[in-house]
């Protein structure tokens, strides 16, 4: 490995630490002394992510270090985008929701995103992001939703479907920390101003991504409902104390206001899916005015692209 590459890093928890990759944040959790050995990497972060969090990893635990096993919180393109290059160097199993593998082992693809929000730079640009699955074949496994992870044997798994059909966040009752992927944000992922910065605001699930929006209503009232002291996102800072608790709750509390957009190619037409993959995606309709919109956004967002990589 280039031992130049340096990643920086931040603490959520006891025993957890998060970093953040252009726009998007990788997670290390590490066991209790007794619980069980060594530590687990939630997401992989974007294509082309694996020497960051490897030196991140040889930073935290050691030179040689490798995860007990990798969980995905779900299977976008931002958050295992990093997964097969990993394994290629870690042998290690790779677990999921069993809504997510059709999407990890060659089966169907993600339903497209919707550029037609016009809410952010990143609305747009998501006609450009991956909905193509990826193939790990054996070498991902179905969540026992029942026994949880093994690896992880103090948390607990939280199916949080809406923003995608398996996803999943991970709850650690001990201490009150919450894992979220994309169940909702830290910052407004729709704006590229937001997240390619550190600026803070509790919003709902990415909406150019999620393709059910009753379901991850659901989902963000079942979190809301944990109390946790602290979260960490896939999209945002860290968030903590009175500060989380009362966003968390107006957010829950008024989920069709604040989240769900007032028109949309998902709004009242879901994706459906089942264990197969995409059964169902509702009509999109596209207009010269988008387009144009779209090609404005990919310039701006190819500044800010370049100017993480060059950090």
């Amino acid at each position: 490995m280039n031992r130049r590459l340096s990643t920086k890093y931040f603490q959520v928890s006891q025993r957890v630490w998060g970093t953040k990759l252009l726009f998007v944040n990788v997670y290390m959790i590490a066991n209790r002394p007794g619980a069980a050995k060594g530590w687990v990497l939630v997401d992989t972060g974007l294509k082309g992510s694996a020497g960051k969090i490897i030196a991140m990893a040889e930073d935290l635990f050691g030179p040689g270090t490798r995860p007990a096993a990798i969980v995905l919180t779900h299977g976008h393109g931002d958050h295992a985008g990093g997964l097969e290059e990993l394994l290629k160097i870690w042998n290690v199993p790779v677990y999921a929701h069993a809504l997510e593998l059709p999407y990890l082992t060659g089966l169907s693809s993600y339903p497209p995103a919707d550029p037609s929000l016009r809410d952010g730079v990143m609305s747009l640009l998501s006609v450009f992001f991956p909905t193509a699955p990826i193939n790990l074949g054996t070498k991902v496994k179905a969540i026992d939703m029942e026994e949880g992870i093994p690896e992880l044997p103090e948390w607990k798994v939280i199916h949080t479907p809406g923003h995608t059909p398996g996803h999943i966040s991970l709850f650690l009752p001990i201490n009150s920390t919450l894992v979220v992927g994309d169940a909702f944000s830290t910052t407004k992922a729709e704006s590229a101003l937001y997240s390619f910065s550190s600026f803070k605001k509790l919003t709902g699930p990415p909406r150019y991504f999620t393709t059910d929006w009753e379901a991850a209503a659901e989902s963000v009232r079942r979190l809301t409902a944990l109390e946790p002291r602290a979260v960490a996102a896939g999209h945002g800072p860290v968030m903590r104390g009175r500060e989380l608790h009362d966003e968390l709750h107006e957010l829950a509390d008024n989920f069709e206001q604040l989240a769900i957009p007032a028109k949309g190619r998902y709004v009242g037409h879901p994706a459906i899916a089942d264990e197969m993959g995409v059964k169902y995606i509702p009509p999109y309709v596209s207009s010269g005015i988008l387009k144009a919109s779209i090609g404005i956004a990919a310039a701006l967002a190819t500044f800010f692209i370049i100017r993480g990589l060059q950090e």
